[in-house]
């Protein structure tokens, strides 16, 4: 399954950056019931989904068929997930001292997902070459509103046969205005560890 999702955030044709940036965001599902729950006085559970599209929409786990290939400063890609209809977009607004990468995902009823992601550039270790990078989201619906932070690290680990893996670890610390609060943790193996307010929280399925 996690090859399918990176056969399709790196097509057979090519992809530039923010091609595949703007791909990795196609899992905006995850937002689709957001609303329904916040209607329904289920806001925990509203803001798990939130953090799951979060962490989800910054990864990749599977097989790295290809680097993609650069944008230019100041270019910007838009794309409708082809599952809900949702807008993504993304653009690179620099490149020195960092890249730095501004998002967003607006759903079809109006809630919108946006955020940014600073690479700081490349580590070198046992595991394979690691791409930190902080991020920043902000998700808006009605007068709800969620923020979240962290550092998610995308990671190459080499294979001498051709079949690199691209996979990620970090964390995620979030927080709405429904005085909700918790956070994330994800791992090399895409275990994905989820609390809020003190409380561990089964992930939700999308």
């Amino acid at each position: 399954m996690s090859d399918s999702i990176t056969r399709y955030e790196l097509p057979p044709a090519g992809i530039t950056l923010l091609g595949y940036v703007v791909r990795r965001m196609h899992k905006t599902d995850w937002l689709t019931p957001v609303s329904v729950l916040l209607a329904e006085n289920k806001s925990e559970m509203a803001l798990a989904r939130i953090a799951m599209y979060a962490v989800t929409s910054s990864t990749s786990f599977g097989r790295a068929y290809y680097q993609p290939q650069f944008n230019s400063v100041g270019a910007d890609i838009m794309e409708a997930d082809p599952q809900t209809g949702a807008l993504v977009t993304a653009k690179l607004v620099s490149t020195s001292p960092h890249y730095l990468i501004t998002y967003s995902a607006s759903m079809p009823g109006g809630d919108v997902f946006s955020g940014h992601e600073e690479i700081t550039g490349t580590t070198i270790g046992l595991r394979g070459l690691g791409m930190p990078a902080p991020s920043q989201f902000n998700f808006r619906t009605g007068s709800y509103e969620a923020e979240l932070s962290g550092l998610l690290t995308s990671e190459l680990a080499l294979s001498l046969i051709g079949r690199t893996r691209i996979r990620a670890y970090g964390f995620l610390n979030f927080s709405d205005n429904a005085n909700n609060s918790g956070k994330l943790s994800v791992d090399r193996d895409n275990t994905i560890k989820l609390e809020i307010n003190g409380r561990p929280v089964e992930t939700p399925s999308r």
